[in-house]
């Protein structure tokens, strides 16, 4: 207890480290995981406060109130609403005991995520994950915009009046709109980043 109240009164409780694999299942964030649609835990950071936990469809942080307090309150951001730009590492310098992880998080939604300074080399990993992502993300992001272009531009081409009936016209519409629906939610919204993670996470 007294080491708690310690830590918080020195700013070191918000100091994290990075959980091995084998230890995952001993974390708050674990509970919180869709284990039923295939979601697991690739990366994961804890300091005595929170929890940041990277899987591979969402970040879920567990935000702790302070080292000393039992209460959390359990955060989910699914990639496929909330792009991830402005990834950055800022290193230690020398007296520094800590580096740092920023990111943001949709339009409004920063964080910055302190640990221990001998963590960098595994930090540089979710580092590389977080940019694939941002990028894929835009690009997703311009393939949905061009969809939408095509869209009006077809619906354009169509008059009402040479529509043969308004079963026909229904018809139509349900098909295009069907369509749209695939292009934007399925084909250029990724959900389950596996792969990128499996790419560059070395545990």
């Amino acid at each position: 207890m007294f080491k708690r109240i310690a830590s918080e009164a020195l700013g070191t409780s918000d100091i994290g480290t990075i959980v091995l694999p084998a230890n995952y299942h001993q974390v708050d964030a674990d509970d919180y995981l869709f284990h039923e649609d295939s979601e697991k835990i690739f990366f994961l950071i804890k300091s005595k406060k929170d929890e940041y936990c990277f899987t591979n469809l969402a970040l879920i942080h567990v935000d702790g109130d302070s080292a000393i307090s039992s209460k959390r309150k359990v955060k989910r951001y699914d990639y496929s609403s909330y792009t991830v730009s402005q990834v950055s590492i800022e290193t230690a310098g020398t007296i520094d005991l800590d580096i740092e992880l920023k990111f943001l998080l949709g339009m409004n939604i920063p964080f910055s995520i302190d640990l221990n300074k001998n963590c960098i080399e595994s930090l540089k990993d979710i580092y590389k994950v977080l940019i694939t992502i941002g990028k894929i993300q835009a690009k997703e992001e311009i393939a949905r915009n061009n969809a939408m272009i095509c869209l009006q531009s077809l619906s354009s081409m169509y008059k009402i009046d040479t529509i043969e009936s308004e079963d026909s016209l229904i018809k139509h519409y349900n098909a295009l709109l069907t369509n749209l629906n695939a292009t934007i939610l399925d084909r250029y919204t990724k959900r389950d980043f596996s792969n990128i993670f499996e790419k560059y996470i070395r545990n």
